[in-house]
């Protein structure tokens, strides 16, 4: 029986396959914007984790505004997560909830963990690191591309019920039965694989 020839990763389980949207409702779009990324194209050093190593890494949450929310629309969250994360449960990066629906904007470095550049009323829950701020991208080397969702979900409340020690994941189950629209922006990180050294070859074999 011949073996089956080997494919990479990629090959088999493309990162794409993973909707974290599936499982919940169909809502209008709206518009999100930011001045320090680009729908689609990789983070900037300042969003990439030098928490977890990643050399020149800001952990610096990205500026964001948004429009277009619809009618009823009484508070925001705002979350980032790698649904391609090795975990079976992918990981979240930050995750801000009850912002006023008058605030249509977060500066950059809003979720630096002093929460002084957050809207009065807000509250920022520990991401999957267990820490109450913005941790930045640090894909495993040679683990391919992953994606990063930045999320605004427009609410039917003003305040959704989780305190300050919620984990993102409560958040979510939270906020699934009161989403009236969602922005998206979608940017990438990948770590290149560590090379491989072969082993020296030995002394007058050439």
């Amino acid at each position: 029986m011949r073996a089956a020839p080997s494919r990479s990763r990629s090959e088999l389980l493309p990162m794409t396959h993973n909707n974290p949207f599936a499982g919940l409702p169909e809502v209008p779009a709206f518009t999100l914007a930011s001045k320090d990324l680009t729908e689609g194209q990789p983070l900037p050093a300042a969003q990439l984790s030098g928490i977890f190593g990643v050399p020149g890494g800001g952990d610096i949450s990205p500026q964001l505004s948004w429009s277009g929310a619809p009618e009823g629309t009484k508070s925001y969250a705002v979350t980032m997560y790698d649904p391609d994360a090795p975990t079976g449960s992918g990981f979240w990066h930050w995750a801000v909830a009850d912002i006023p629906a008058s605030v249509t904007e977060l500066p950059t470095d809003a979720g630096n963990g002093q929460c002084d550049s957050l809207p009065p009323g807000a509250i920022q829950l520990p991401n999957d690191a267990r820490a109450a701020r913005f941790i930045g991208a640090a894909p495993p080397a040679g683990h391919g591309v992953h994606r990063y969702l930045i999320v605004v979900q427009a609410l039917d409340v003003e305040k959704i019920g989780v305190d300050q020690f919620a984990t993102p994941a409560f958040l979510g189950f939270n906020t699934s039965s009161h989403i009236l629209g969602r922005a998206i922006l979608t940017a990438t990180a990948e770590t290149p694989a560590e090379p491989t050294t072969r082993p020296a070859s030995p002394t007058g074999n050439r």
